[in-house]
C-alpha cells in the first residue's frame, strides 16, 4: 500500500495548489481533456471532437464524441436525443418530480404491487443486490432519513433531530422491506417506505447516454453527469482518457488542485465525499449528505473522499457511496474482494492533512 500526504488548505497549500493546478491543466491540454461549453465541432490536436454541455438532475452534464464525423445538423439531432433520454431517467427516478414513477411509488400503499418501467426495476434490483453484498451499508430506502437531515427534496433546513424523532424515522427504512417481483413490480412492506436513488441515478443516466452514443456506432466517447464519468475508446490525442480526482477540500472549486490523475478507457469513474454537501452541527461535527442506514446519521469517520473505477457508471456510483459508508478499513476489504473495480481512499487526519490509500488493483486499472 502506498500513500501520498496532502496538506490542508493554507497559504503554503495555496501556492502548491497553483503549481499543481498549472501542471494538471498542461497535462489535460496535452491529452485533449479540456471541458467545452456550448455545442459544435471543435478542432483537437489529432482527431476532431464534438462536445457540448447541459444540465440534468440539478447538475451539469458533458458529452464528447471523438472523430464522429458530425455536421451541425447531426450535432443538433444527437443532442436532442441525449436530452430526451435524460428526461426519461428523471421521469422515472427523480424525487424532485412529483409525478415521477419514484415519487408516485413513495406515495403508494404498502403490500400492493406497483408497476414501474423496466429500467427503473433494473436500477432497484441493482441497488438491492448492493445492499445485500454490503450488509446494508448501501440502502436505497433512505428517503425519510435524507429528508430528516435536510438533504432531500422536502427541506433544506439542516437540523440535528432528537433521538426520539430519529428512532421513529429509522423504523420507516430498510432495504429488506422492498422487493422487485418477476414482473418488474415494486412492493413495499411499510406505507412510509420511500426510495431515494440519488446514489445510483446519475450513474445510470451516464450509462444511458453512453448507450445512445454507442447505438450510433461511435466508439471514442465521453459522458458525465456531475462527478459520474464514463469513457470508451480514446481521447482526441488517440490515448486513454485522462481524468482528475479532486482534493477533498471544503466546497472544492475549479482552481483547486487534483489529488491524482488517472487514465482509463472502457471504464467509469465516480467519487463520493463529505466536502461538497455538509453542515457543521452545534458540537462541531461535520454532517454530510451521505447517511449511514445502520445509525440513521450522516457518516462519521475520517474518510474524506473515495473514488471508484468500475465497469460502468451505475456500478461505480453505487460502490463509491457504499465504500464511503463502510469507511477506509471495511471499504478496502469490500473493494479488494471485487475483480471489476478499484478505489482510491483519501483519509482526513487529525491535523487536517490528507493521505491517499489506493486499493490493490487501482494502479493497474488506471495506468496510462
Amino acid at each position: 500500500m502506498t500513500e501520498l500526504d496532502l496538506l490542508p488548505r493554507s497559504t503554503k497549500l495555496a501556492r502548491e495548489m497553483r503549481i499543481l493546478r498549472a501542471s494538471y491543466v498542461s497535462r489535460m491540454a496535452a491529452w485533449g481533456f479540456a471541458l467545452l461549453s456550448g455545442a459544435g465541432v471543435v478542432a483537437a490536436a489529432d482527431f476532431p471532437v464534438v462536445a457540448w454541455q447541459g444540465r440534468t438532475m440539478g447538475s451539469p452534464y458533458t458529452v464528447k464524441i471523438v472523430d464522429g464525423k458530425l455536421d451541425d445538423a447531426g450535432v443538433t439531432a444527437i443532442k436532442a436525443e441525449i436530452e430526451q433520454i435524460l428526461l426519461e431517467v428523471n421521469r422515472q427516478m427523480s424525487n424532485y418530480v412529483p409525478e415521477s414513477e419514484l415519487s408516485r411509488f413513495n406515495r403508494a400503499e404498502a403490500k400492493v404491487p406497483f408497476k414501474v418501467s423496466p429500467d427503473f426495476a433494473r436500477v432497484v434490483r441493482f441497488s438491492l443486490e448492493l445492499s445485500r453484498l454490503s450488509n446494508g451499508a448501501f440502502d436505497p430506502t433512505l428517503g425519510p432519513l435524507i429528508n430528516l437531515w435536510g438533504f432531500g427534496e422536502q427541506t433544506k433546513d439542516h437540523l440535528v433531530p432528537s433521538a426520539e424523532v430519529l428512532r421513529a424515522k429509522m423504523a420507516e427504512i430498510g432495504w429488506q422491506l422492498l422487493t422487485v417481483t418477476a414482473d418488474g413490480e415494486l412492493v413495499k412492506d411499510l406505507p412510509h417506505l420511500a426510495l431515494d436513488l440519488g446514489a445510483v441515478a446519475k450513474g445510470f443516466g451516464v450509462d444511458q447516454m453512453i448507450r445512445v452514443l454507442r447505438g450510433h456506432g461511435w466508439e471514442n466517447i465521453y459522458a458525465s453527469i456531475a462527478g459520474e464519468v464514463r469513457v470508451l475508446g480514446h481521447n482526441p490525442r488517440g490515448t486513454k482518457w485522462a481524468l482528475g480526482i479532486s482534493v477533498p477540500v471544503d466546497q472544492w472549486r475549479e482552481n483547486d488542485p487534483m489529488a491524482a490523475t488517472v487514465s482509463i478507457s472502457g471504464q467509469a469513474l465516480s467519487t463520493s465525499g463529505d466536502y461538497q454537501k455538509f453542515f457543521i452541527d452545534p458540537q462541531g461535527r461535520r454532517m454530510c449528505h451521505i447517511i449511514d442506514a445502520r445509525t440513521g446519521t450522516p457518516v462519521q469517520h475520517n474518510l474524506a473522499g473515495v473514488t471508484v473505477v468500475g465497469p460502468d457508471s451505475m456500478t461505480a456510483d453505487g460502490i463509491s457511496t457504499t465504500l464511503f459508508v463502510l469507511g477506509p478499513e471495511a471499504g478496502m476489504k469490500f473493494i479488494d474482494a471485487r475483480e471489476d473495480a478499484a478505489a482510491l481512499f483519501i483519509i482526513r487526519q487529525a491535523d487536517g492533512s490528507l493521505r491517499q490509500f489506493p486499493s490493490r488493483r487501482f494502479a493497474a486499472m488506471t495506468a496510462p
